[in-house]
């Protein structure tokens, strides 16, 4: 569990704009391309313009909306799966190599058989390594991440959706209390707070592990904008103090979402062209997920009308 070292380069706020204004999946999630999944195919001639070419996609310009959250806690319990066969990274695949934040192999350690892959940060951390740091800022630890802190205020709407990860050494399966996550994720119509949204940090906070493990944020379904498959990021450190110090994280992974549960929470009307989206992609065309996902693939449990609750467990 060595700690990694953010390598994002830095970029402009103007720059993550133009980034908006093409919603596509990768112009957003290109340092995804220079990671763990992608390195074989760049070491085999595929230029980055020639990647640029192939998967170019159409642009979606919904607002975000600021109202109020919808549902309760979760009550009942739904089944849920993903579909589409299982690729070669899976189980029985070639072993994953490494990849953190920015994408670059060469600098995050390779992830064992078992543990949970490592995976870019993408364009949006505000964790410092790219510009914007969320994680030293006023109130970061707090479970309701609907909601902005600090010098900000607003509620993210949608769905909502209780994320509960439980934090687990990869080697002996023990729990690792006291361990502090940092997640984020885009809002109902696809975007990120602070880069593309910047009056608001909702959607973002920390949590310490309970003596399971177990951390929990109160937060909305995350929509899915074009190109990438609907996914939270999140970032490990061993504690608060080196979460909020913004360095040294042990992981950074996303966790993907079920495609049936996506489908019954993207007919409702506060996640834009997510149905849409949704609709052209696939896990295994997804360029995060496509070489295995069953370490990254979350369960849903609950309901759209009374809340839903997203679980995985993290393997370091």
């Amino acid at each position: 569990m060595a700690p990694q070292q953010h390598t994002d380069t830095p970029a402009t706020n103007d720059g993550h704009h133009d980034d908006h204004d093409d919603m596509g999946g990768f112009a957003r999630d290109l340092p995804s391309l220079l990671s763990r999944r992608r390195a074989l195919a760049l070491m085999g001639g595929l230029s980055l313009a020639g990647l640029a070419a192939a998967c170019g996609s159409d642009s979606d310009s919904d607002a975000s909306s600021t109202t109020t959250s919808t549902g309760a806690d979760a009550s009942t319990t739904t089944a849920s799966s993903a579909q589409g066969a299982m690729p070669s990274g899976g189980p029985g695949g070639p072993p994953p190599g490494g990849g953190g934040p920015g994408g670059g192999a060469a600098s995050t350690p390779t992830t064992v058989e078992g543990e949970t892959p490592n995976e870019t940060a993408g364009p949006y951390p505000a964790d410092a390594s790219n510009g914007p740091d969320f994680l030293t800022g006023e109130g970061v630890v707090h479970q309701d991440i609907t909601k902005s802190v600090g010098e900000f205020s607003g509620t993210a709407a949608g769905v909502a959706t209780k994320i509960e990860l439980t934090v687990v050494d990869a080697a002996s399966g023990d729990a690792m209390p006291d361990a502090a996550v940092y997640l984020w994720h885009c809002t109902a119509t696809g975007q990120y707070s602070i880069y593309e949204i910047e009056d608001q940090n909702y959607l973002r906070g920390v949590q310490i592990a309970d003596s399971k493990g177990k951390v929990t944020f109160d937060s909305i379904f995350p929509g899915c904008y074009s190109g990438r498959w609907p996914h939270c990021h999140f970032e490990v450190f061993t504690s608060v103090d080196e979460a909020t110090a913004g360095s040294n994280s042990v992981k950074t992974s996303q966790l993907a979402l079920p495609q049936a549960d996506c489908e019954e929470v993207y007919a409702s009307s506060d996640y834009g062209n997510s149905a849409s989206n949704l609709s052209g992609m696939s896990l295994s065309t997804d360029n995060v997920f496509s070489d295995g996902w069953d370490l990254q693939l979350a369960t849903v449990s609950g309901s759209v009308d009374s809340g839903l609750t997203v679980s995985l467990t993290v393997k370091v």
